[in-house]
């Protein structure tokens, strides 16, 4: 059985009892291991207890695929049902799952982080069509997830969040639940103590505003402006530091749409100066402003249009190919970063 997003949260708070196995899967490690953990808990809260917990590593039931059932049929010698925890997990475990399916008796869950299964594995695809057992999908978030995740961590400690604070926040999070989680922890644990009732943006500034998101804007910086020995030091400072590969290439997007819409405003007629003026949230003066304007005169509307579905292009590779997500963003960058320079040198 597939689980479809519409019935994510529910199931993690109480999942089918017919349910076996749930097998959790994506590109997004943090989320896996956060819905995997919530699983378990479900059925034992200390999963720390030697007799309802056991941990079992996919390449062991390579060798020993009948454990899985096994494990599923034991009883606990202190009582209370049990979960299996099997991490991580590949194609190894499949004929373990297998098994699993044709066992005759047990209640235990048996939890299985699977990793980027492809829709061709053998692991995943059986997990989707036998009755007894669940696919759980984890990929990385967007941008309405990511709001989802504010509000309601926020909402759980008495607190809202203020409109301009959420935007911020949500712009400079990446699509990894774990990075992400970890962040806003660190900022409701900042709020904690203040007396406040609402997260504002000062807030935000004042604990996510750090040298990842200012590395992460000397990149764009680089990649528009066709700088491509600092464009290299910048993307090393930035993934030396924990970056994260989307969270860049959304970064380069909200930039290239702002260059988009100032494009448009002047070929409709307008000069710079009124183009930038009806654009929202553009710097004002000082050489933010001189450079992002080197940027508009540098990057014609057609090239823009293009820019943009570079840009798509890449994001969905970081969410569906497997290939490193690093190295998706560097090539993104660095073909940006040649076609500034390539234009600079024609003029």
């Amino acid at each position: 059985m597939k689980i479809d997003a519409r019935q994510v949260e529910a199931f993690l708070k109480k999942p089918d009892p017919r349910i076996r196995a749930v097998v959790v899967y994506g590109n997004d490690d943090g989320l896996i291991a956060e819905r995997a953990l919530t699983l378990a808990k479900t059925v034992c809260d200390d999963l720390k207890d030697p007799f309802r917990v056991v941990d079992i590593a996919g390449d062991v039931l390579k060798n020993d695929p009948a454990r899985l059932a096994d494990e599923f049929g034991a009883m606990s010698l202190m009582g209370g049902r049990r979960v299996i925890r099997v991490r991580p997990a590949g194609e190894e475990t499949t004929a373990a799952l297998e098994n699993l399916v044709e066992a005759t008796a047990g209640d235990a869950l048996i939890v299985i982080e699977g990793g980027n299964l492809t829709p061709r594995s053998g692991l995943r695809t059986l997990a989707e069509t036998e009755a007894c057992l669940a696919a759980l999908p984890c990929y990385m978030d967007n941008e309405a997830a990511l709001e989802g995740l504010v509000e309601s961590a926020a909402r759980a400690q008495g607190l809202s969040v203020e409109a301009d604070a959420l935007e911020w926040i949500v712009e400079r999070l990446g699509g990894d639940r774990g990075q992400s989680r970890s962040e806003i922890d660190k900022l409701l644990l900042y709020k904690q103590g203040d007396g406040g009732k609402a997260v504002t943006l000062d807030d935000a500034l004042a604990v996510l505003g750090d040298t990842a998101a200012i590395g992460i804007d000397e990149v764009v910086a680089a990649t528009f402006g066709g700088q491509l020995e600092a464009l290299d030091r910048a993307l090393d400072r930035v993934f030396a530091e924990g970056g994260n590969p989307v969270q860049l290439v959304r970064a380069l997007q909200r930039h290239a749409d702002q260059l988009h819409l100032v494009a448009s405003h002047a070929a409709n007629g307008g000069n710079l100066e009124g183009a930038m003026f009806k654009a929202r949230g553009l710097p004002r003066g000082g050489p933010v402003r001189q450079r992002f304007e080197r940027h508009v005169q540098a990057w014609s509307l057609d090239r823009l249009g293009s820019v943009l579905q570079a840009i798509l292009n890449a994001e969905r590779e970081c969410k569906s190919t497997g290939y490193p997500d690093e190295a998706i963003a560097r090539r993104l960058c660095l073909a940006l970063a040649r076609s500034a320079q390539a234009a600079r040198q024609r003029r």
